[in-house]
């Protein structure tokens, strides 16, 4: 009997506008996360703690960071039959468009996945939220109530529903109404929950909620390739709403934290978090591990500091500094005297070497990491930044400032020093 196949896709975003300029660079999937790990490690590693290996990301912008990534991180043996691949938008006979939305994407790489029975499914994943959740659940659902479509949906307070598609829902949690980023009052109050979501809800309390998309679904093969087989480009704002009534589409509701990481806002606080005691966020499940890139490098050193809260990635040097509330990446470096408060720094792709460092002393250059005597707040540190002594970064009572040019950005109230930046000794950047 032929097995089944899953395939998912993972929709590595458009030009990530919303996170410049964590996105100058590279491409939202790529962002740096955690001190160790990428946005992309979250969906492939819910993929893979599901038993789903043919895995795909569509992506079309800056994506030489993220094929680095991907190639380094996921190898499968022969027999598994299992791949990670990148689909980046490519000229063809058939046309020679960059990807026009999420369903045009799928829609330009179908060819591509391999879905030859109309018993195959699709998982159709973001690239850029924080969860956790277990997809064969998910799975196995949609087959019990033999829907043609799946999505994943959270109940979600009504101040947030305008950024998100609402659904309403009935009693066997079916899709009756569908409505993507609706702006007006009425109609978000219209489509507040029942009885029939609050039960399924670990805490619902007393305020009120609609049922937002999660942008996950999971759709029949012949049903998707049907619904493709149009000019629509968006899944959101054309598919859904357009299958509504011709098909079965039911709901799974998500009741767990899930953070959509699509401002740089939304990308400092979730790192932060991730320095509480106990996170929202577990990276330390072992029953569904977040996989990511084995870089072998050494432990982390630390002397003489004073650390409050903190996430440190592997081979970092901290030295008599203070931190609170910081999140490192890998090879970060803060050297004597400097205080960190609310920091997200990426840390650096190589170590210096002692040659390098003597040649920065003559050109009077700082090393990669943060100086001596600095006092850093409320800011992200790109990868590779060189950040001299006696400096001063608070954007606090600053105006938001970004855009091309500029090295050291403030937006959303978050500074944040752009990749591979110079910062000399003595720069202060504070309100006066």
């Amino acid at each position: 009997m032929k097995k089944r196949r899953i395939i998912c896709i993972i929709m590595g975003g458009g030009r990530g506008t919303r996170l410049v300029p964590l996105t100058q660079e590279r491409c939202k999937p790529a962002v740096p996360l955690a001190g160790k790990y990428r946005l992309v490690d979250i969906p492939i590693s819910n993929c893979l703690n599901a038993g789903m290996n043919q895995i795909y990301v569509l992506t079309q912008f800056n994506t030489a960071s993220l094929h680095r990534h991907i190639q380094e991180s996921y190898k499968f043996d022969p027999f598994s039959n299992g791949c990670v691949d990148i689909l980046s938008a490519e000229q063809t006979q058939q046309g020679d468009s960059w990807y026009q939305g999420t369903a045009d994407a799928v829609r330009q790489n179908i060819h591509h996945f391999g879905a030859t029975d109309d018993n195959d499914l699709y998982v159709i994943l973001s690239g850029d939220q924080l969860y956790r959740m277990d997809l064969q659940a998910v799975v196995a659902e949609h087959d019990a109530t033999g829907a043609e479509v799946t999505i994943t949906a959270k109940p979600v307070g009504l101040a947030e529903a305008p950024e998100l598609g609402l659904m309403r829902i009935d009693d066997h949690l079916e899709i009756t109404e569908f409505v993507e980023k609706p702006k007006d009052s009425a109609v978000i109050d219209s489509l507040k929950v029942g009885e029939s979501v609050r039960k399924r809800m670990s805490d619902p309390g007393e305020a009120d909620y609609c049922l937002a998309s999660m942008g996950i679904y999971v759709f029949n093969a012949k049903t998707l390739k049907e619904a493709l087989n149009s000019d629509t480009t968006d899944f959101g704002k054309e598919i859904i709403p357009g299958l509504l009534g011709k098909v079965k589409m039911q709901s799974y509701v998500f009741d767990d934290y899930w953070e959509d990481i699509g401002t740089v806002k939304a990308f400092f606080e979730a790192n932060l978090r991730l320095t509480d005691a106990v996170p929202p966020f577990n990276f330390f499940d072992e029953e569904a591990r977040i996989y990511t890139r084995a870089r072998y490098l050494p432990a982390s050193k630390i002397h003489g500091s004073f650390i409050e809260r903190a996430v440190i990635g592997d081979g970092s040097i901290v030295s008599s500094a203070r931190l609170n509330r910081c999140s490192l990446g890998i090879r970060s470096v803060v050297r004597d005297a400097s205080t960190l408060e609310n920091v997200v720094m990426m840390g650096a792709d190589a170590y210096e070497s002692l040659d390098a460092m003597v040649e920065n002393r003559r050109l009077q250059r700082p090393d990669t990491g943060v100086g001596q005597n600095c006092l850093i707040k409320n800011a992200i540190i790109d990868k590779n930044v060189r950040i001299g002594n006696d400096v001063i970064l608070d954007p606090e009572g600053l105006p938001d400032n970004f855009g091309d040019g500029v090295d050291i950005a403030i937006r959303d109230g978050v500074l944040v020093v752009c990749k591979d930046v110079v910062v000399p000794d003595g720069f202060v950047m504070q309100a006066k």
